[in-house]
């Protein structure tokens, strides 16, 4: 799913040019094994420039890192990319390589930033394939029945995720709600009348 995505609707302009700063990062106290973490991110996200999220204000401009937070205490996030518009809250990557949001609080959405790609993918695949879009919040969203459907492990989700039915796909959007405390911004959107081509995405791409 993501690849073709990303070969269809991604462009990449310029990465970070991590070495540069890493005599100035370490002289501030960063690990170089999180320097190390930086070079990575930007080796493989880095200016990677992917269409809007449908939530979230649309997600990060820019994949893009830059001077690492936290202390080895706590461990390290890594900046995920700015934002598109002024918002509450922005992109991390936490330390164990999650993609999330901080705002009160640091609010993991995919336990990996290939989850995140994937499920931005998956929203544009599901937008331009469904018969039919319902968005729900706050409280409907608790009272939807997932049970009988079966979870999208591809977008590796923590606060957010997706599931399947035989002709359907629903995105739960918790992390807006989680990170401020406010349930009512608490989001699912439900794709129905989706054709039997529309799942072909179960072989992962990363």
């Amino acid at each position: 799913m993501a690849d073709s995505f990303l070969h269809l609707h991604a462009v990449r302009v310029g990465r970070l040019p991590v070495e540069r700063f890493r005599t100035k990062w370490l002289d501030l106290g960063i690990p170089g094994a999180v320097i190390d973490r930086v070079a990575e991110y930007e080796m493989r996200w880095g200016g990677l420039v992917l269409p809007p999220a449908p939530w979230y204000e649309g997600g990060p401009r820019v994949l893009s890192a830059d001077l690492p937070e936290g202390s080895p205490e706590e461990g390290w996030w890594l900046p995920a990319g700015d934002q598109r518009c002024s918002l509450s809250f922005s992109f991390l990557i936490g330390p164990d390589g999650e993609f999330g949001i901080h705002g009160d609080r640091w609010t993991p959405l995919h336990s990996s930033v290939e989850g995140w790609v994937e499920s931005v993918a998956l929203a544009h695949h599901a937008a331009r394939s469904a018969q039919r879009i319902t968005s729900v919040s706050g409280e409907a969203v608790e009272g939807l029945d997932l049970d009988a459907l079966e979870p999208v492990s591809l977008v590796a989700g923590v606060a957010d995720a997706w599931w399947r039915g035989p002709d359907s796909l629903v995105a739960v959007y918790r992390g807006e709600a989680d990170c401020p405390g406010r349930p009512e911004l608490l989001q699912a959107h439900i794709y129905d009348g989706l054709s039997k081509h529309a799942f072909r995405f179960d072989q992962g791409l990363f």
